[in-house]
């Protein structure tokens, strides 16, 4: 892996696709662990950055489970916003239901707020969070957070779903802004 050049910006490999992988398969397992493998949960990714971390989940995940997304945005170019969008949302009856939310990753927990605002009054069962990335530095809110993949410093990544300004999704690896060039 080298230097990449998306838009304006510069990144540096960060994180490999093996290091990816299992990561992924060590959340599979804690969450295989702590859920009743009797009970159909129903994993929700987070739109659009999660669908490729999403994907290799279910594929790990062993048990009878559905799927659903839900498509919420709080980012212009590399920041933040204090603002979500929320664009698509959940058809299924959730009633009862063990919801697992997937994320890419949780920086100041802007969205994830928003996830738990979603659900507080659905009746459901239980909601957990599962993130590949944390961002603990910069993380604002009293929320809970279940499972995390990978704590990271508060720095901008693209790949593995994650873009920049629509850039960078396809990328199968994980790549961090750097100030240097090729």
């Amino acid at each position: 892996m080298s230097i990449i050049k998306l838009h304006d910006l510069n990144f540096t490999p960060f994180i490999s696709e093996k290091e990816l992988s299992e990561i992924v398969s060590s959340l599979v397992k804690k969450v295989s662990m702590d859920l009743d493998p009797n009970e159909i949960p129903i994993f929700i990714g987070i739109l659009n950055g999660s669908f490729l971390f999403a994907a290799d989940f279910i594929r790990k995940y062993t048990h009878n489970c559905e799927v659903s997304f839900v498509k919420l945005s709080s980012y212009q170019g590399t920041s933040s916003t204090d603002v979500v969008h929320e664009l698509i949302g959940i058809n299924e009856d959730i009633t009862g239901r063990t919801i697992v939310i997937l994320e890419d990753i949780i920086d100041t927990g802007t969205t994830l707020h928003k996830i738990y605002d979603s659900f507080k009054n659905k009746n459901i069962k239980q909601l957990k969070i599962a993130t590949l990335f944390f961002k603990p530095d910069v993380y604002r809110k009293e929320l809970p957070i279940n499972y995390i993949g990978k704590n990271i410093e508060d720095k901008f990544i693209v790949g593995y779903g994650l873009d920049y300004n629509g850039l960078g999704r396809n990328l199968p690896a994980v790549y961090q802004l750097t100030t240097e060039t090729n």
